[in-house]
């Protein structure tokens, strides 16, 4: 499998905040750790120069950019970043440790925690994103979990393709989504997840190690009809 950087993310410019996190990067999941860091040495206050529309709650540090908007119900838990003209609709919820980049949407009710989202990646309503890198203009479909962590709670590790596993050095780990790849309504995506760009997961679709860039992903299922008698149910 794949673990370098240029791999996923190579759509970026270097006035992008993106940009700002790649520094010394060595396993694609070590942007995380630098996101940390951007986040504690930039995030230090509360400053809002976009638009919150309704009732909003905002809470901690936060930075949020112009041409914003922030919609009724919806919570921005800080320390987080907020790019230009990103959307945050009813009832999302961003927590802390998130960086978006601009022109970022957040559905209805979605959740998005301590990840990283690149300029125009979108996240539909009723999702959860954890602890996940999304490249440039990705999508996360409506009912997407990201799940981020393993039921015995370990570190989580990847698998490569000689058969050893390596360390991410996190027990927190969801999923590497590469530039413009989509994850269909209602497909799940294993802890430790790496999809490359221009990959599309198909809906209703498990997923979990690698899939390679360019890829179609979807399950094999048969369809069957059966007669049915006229019944009125109360």
């Amino acid at each position: 499998m794949e673990l370098g950087l240029d791999y996923y993310f190579s759509n970026y410019e270097d006035n992008e905040i993106f940009k700002k996190l790649t520094k010394d990067v060595k396993n694609v999941w070590d942007l995380k750790k630098n996101a940390k860091k951007f986040i504690e040495e930039n995030v230090t206050s509360q400053e809002n120069r976009g638009d919150a529309i309704g009732n909003v709650t905002l809470i901690g540090n936060y930075y949020i950019g112009k041409g914003t908007k922030i919609y009724n119900g919806a919570t921005i838990e800080g320390p987080v970043y907020i790019g230009e003209n990103c959307e945050i609709k009813p009832g999302a919820y961003i927590r802390p440790g998130t960086i978006l980049g601009n022109k970022c949407s957040v559905g209805f009710n979605s959740e998005v925690k301590n990840s990283i989202m690149q300029n125009g990646s979108k996240v539909a309503s009723l999702a959860f994103v954890g602890d996940s890198i999304l490249g440039k203009s990705a999508r996360i479909g409506s009912g997407v979990i990201t799940a981020n962590r393993r039921f015995d709670q370990k570190n989580i590790t990847v698998k490569l393709q000689d058969g050893r596993r390596i360390d991410t050095g996190d027990d927190f780990f969801g999923c590497i989504l590469g530039d413009y790849s989509r994850v269909g309504a209602n497909s799940a995506l294993i802890p430790g997840t790496f999809i490359g760009p221009y990959s599309w997961i198909y809906p209703l679709t498990s997923v979990k190690g690698f899939v390679p860039a360019q890829k179609r992903v979807y399950n094999k299922c048969i369809i069957q009809f059966e007669e049915n008698e006229k019944t009125i149910l109360k």
